[in-house]
């Protein structure tokens, strides 16, 4: 444990920053949104700003229906999140960085996060981190007993792509899990470019079947037996025009 006795810097600038807006410093580059946070600058970075900070400790920030979330297994490095209900994505868990805005307060009986009153699952008691940190600010008057000392935490290998010109970024959208989630936690793009080859390829087996049934078809003649043959020629002169005597 760490022995911070106030908010830390890192974890409250980490709540209250904004990500996925342009990177201003490469604001012409494709790929340029601010998805990955850095402690020790506590600032967010693209992926293209990630040269200068290899050697600090970096957290990948990805999306899930529209908010920004973590990796369950990357928080649990820095701070506990036990009581915060996670979500299972891309085969991964997640949590919620901040609360989420309600259209209309919750009404019925049920399980409630400890601070804004959204529906949960049991036996979690907060729907994202900033909702448990607020209720140990208020009940506890700090996080020191809940927060962990990290030096070393690079960006996770799970949803990890590679840029044009060689870095390494992480992927910031999280797929549906009923509706994109694999069993290897691929990308549903991924699966709907497997899915047009294999199409391609069965329209091709297709065009080849097809093309040798009607070559065999061109190249197949029906031979018949000598007397056939015979009794076939004769019958097309018989229907030959007659050769008649002329008058005289």
């Amino acid at each position: 444990m760490v022995g911070f006795s106030t908010y830390p810097r890192w974890l409250e600038a980490l709540l209250g920053e904004k990500f996925f807006n342009p990177c201003l410093i490469h604001e012409s580059a494709k790929k340029n949104e601010k998805n990955i946070y850095c402690l020790d600058c506590c600032s967010s970075i693209c992926p293209h700003c990630l040269s200068p900070h290899r050697s600090h400790r970096l957290l990948q920030i990805r999306r899930y229906v529209y908010h920004d979330v973590v990796r369950l297994d990357d928080m649990e490095k820095l701070i506990d999140c036990s009581f915060v209900q996670s979500y299972t994505t891309n085969n991964a868990k997640v949590v919620f960085l901040n609360e989420r805005p309600q259209s209309r307060p919750f009404r019925g009986s049920g399980n409630l996060c400890s601070t804004c009153d959204r529906s949960l699952q049991d036996p979690y008691l907060f729907c994202s981190i900033a909702c448990k940190v607020q209720h140990l600010l208020k009940t506890e008057g700090g996080l020191s007993k809940y927060l962990y000392e990290c030096e070393f935490l690079a960006l996770g290998d799970g949803g990890c792509y590679e840029l044009e010109d060689g870095q390494m970024t992480p992927d910031s959208i999280l797929d549906s899990p009923d509706s994109f989630q694999t069993s290897s936690g691929s990308s549903a793009s991924g699966g709907i470019v497997c899915r047009t080859l294999a199409c391609t390829a069965t329209t091709e087996i297709v065009k080849k079947k097809r093309s040798s049934v009607s070559g065999s078809r061109a190249s197949f003649r029906p031979t018949c037996s000598p007397a056939i043959d015979m009794t076939i020629q004769q019958m097309n002169r018989r229907k030959s025009v007659p050769n008649r005597s002329p008058l005289y």
